[in-house]
């Protein structure tokens, strides 16, 4: 054990003393005194404090917000402020093409969109205009406006594009465990360890990728006196299949799933793009996804409709069930003491199966659900053999829509076929109403799904856009 968090910063092996639970923005800024990484929302979502991090010497810079990361979890890793883009004194290519095409107005936010489109170009030195706004989702300006920003990545790609600077020789070995300042940081890298940890430390903090426990961590309503993070656990790492099931590890980030995903699942694809920032992303895991039980978490409405189950695993071995069992009632799932979410299988697609995944919110990008609804059918001969229907936002839990799928089921894909399966969601869902929507909205969002995927999967172009 140690009391010291080692990592790269702009090059330079550094030393951090502070608690694990600090927040790398606060340590950033009042530690380190690099006040360009900014503060804007404290909640991943405006792109103020991005930086970029990387996990290994030949892995790809990844844009995260340090606002919602705990300085725990860049032990063993190397991250990059906007004040280490510039490379012997001179500005990054974007950081000099922003200022000479009038890329910025207040420039408070400028600094995070510099980072992640650096993190871009260093990943991709050929951008088109939608991985330019892919980029960009996780990053607001509210003054400048985009279209300058997307010119100046275009200029910086028709010029041959731009690394980001590395300098790393002996990369630092990540910690078992760091104690300081009362709170200690465990980093277990097998699944037994993890086991082992957890069976010790019942009411520690379980740590996947922050993205949601982070927001009370930045916003000083928490502290986490005992920490056990997932990242490093080599079995909940991994993305792997067999011949007919993909098996997604718990500690997966979504930025690793959206890439295993987009060529089978293209409507999961776009929800994954739309739910998580490259940001958000980067850090934020399947099993943290599910983890939080939310009832308008976008992950396990598709994932039960494609036939998901989650495997629980203990020290008394491994369990597996159908995912939508996980879910009990509203927070409350079917986890028992000393479990862990372990992974997630998804069975692969057969010959005639169709999927479409929609979701309904008051903005398109990174915005919670008011609704989300997936659809899975099993077609044979224009016939729906068998249908899963799952939505989010529609009561205490993700949850199957049984009147719906049998409405559809036996039936070809019609819009009275649909109507039906409308009428039937009253059967299914009682949905309650808040700021985001009312019952009656929520239930007529999900009966125009109903007609919706009919209409998509006829080929109809449908406009996507929020509600």
């Amino acid at each position: 054990m140690t009391n010291e968090i080692r990592f790269f910063l702009n090059g330079e092996l550094r030393g951090a003393t502070a608690r694990p639970d600090t927040t790398v923005l606060e340590w950033l800024r009042n530690d380190a005194r690099l006040t360009g990484t900014k503060e804007g929302c404290a909640e991943g979502d405006c792109g103020a404090c991005t930086i970029l991090v990387q996990r290994a010497s030949d892995a790809p810079p990844l844009a995260a917000n340090a606002c919602i990361m705990a300085l725990g979890q860049i032990d063993g890793a190397a991250i990059t402020t906007v004040e280490g883009l510039g490379r012997d004194g001179a500005p990054h290519p974007v950081q000099r093409a922003m200022a000479e095409n009038g890329s910025s107005q207040c420039g408070f936010c400028t600094p995070g969109i510099a980072v992640a489109l650096a993190g871009l170009l260093a990943r991709n030195p050929s951008p088109d205009e939608p991985a330019i706004h892919d980029a960009l989702a996780g990053n607001l300006c509210r003054c400048t406006g985009y279209r300058p920003i997307v010119e100046a990545v275009k200029a910086v790609a028709a010029a041959g594009g731009a690394s980001v600077p590395q300098h790393f020789s002996d990369w630092p070995t990540a910690n078992p465990a760091i104690a300081t300042g009362g709170a200690t940081f465990h980093q277990p890298e097998t699944l037994a360890d993890l086991l082992r940890l957890r069976a010790a430390h019942p009411d520690a903090v379980l740590l996947a990728g922050g993205t949601d426990l982070g927001v009370p961590l930045a916003e000083f309503a928490s502290q986490w006196d005992v920490t056990i993070s997932t990242a490093r656990v080599a079995e909940l790492s991994a993305i792997s299949e067999t011949a007919d099931t993909f098996r997604f590890g718990a500690a997966a980030t979504w930025e690793q799933i959206l890439a295993a995903v987009e060529p089978v699942w293209p409507s999961l694809a776009t929800l994954i793009r739309r739910f998580g920032s490259t940001q958000i992303r980067s850090m934020g895991t399947i099993g943290g996804n599910i983890g939080t039980a939310s009832p308008i978490g976008d992950g396990p409405p598709a994932l039960i409709a494609l036939g998901a189950s989650i495997v629980l695993a203990s020290q008394a071995g491994e369990r597996s069930l159908p995912l939508q069992d996980y879910f009990l009632d509203y927070r409350k799932t079917a986890l028992k003491k000393g479990e862990v979410i372990a992974r997630i299988d998804v069975p692969k697609p057969s010959a005639g199966q169709q999927f479409r995944v929609y979701k309904v919110s008051k903005r398109y990008d990174q915005d919670i659900s008011t609704v989300c609804g997936a659809f899975c059918f099993d077609m044979e001969g224009g016939i729906v053999r068998t249908a899963r229907i799952a939505f989010g936002g529609m009561a205490a839990t993700p949850r199957r829509a049984g009147a719906a799928e049998a409405a559809f089921t036996g039936e070809p894909l019609t819009l009275a076929t649909a109507q039906a399966a409308a009428a039937a969601i009253a059967n299914d869902f009682k949905p309650l109403s808040d700021w985001r929507g009312s019952a009656a909205y929520r239930s007529r969002v999900a009966q125009g799904l109903c007609e919706r995927v009919v209409r998509d999967l006829a080929g109809e172009q449908v406009e996507v856009m929020a509600s």
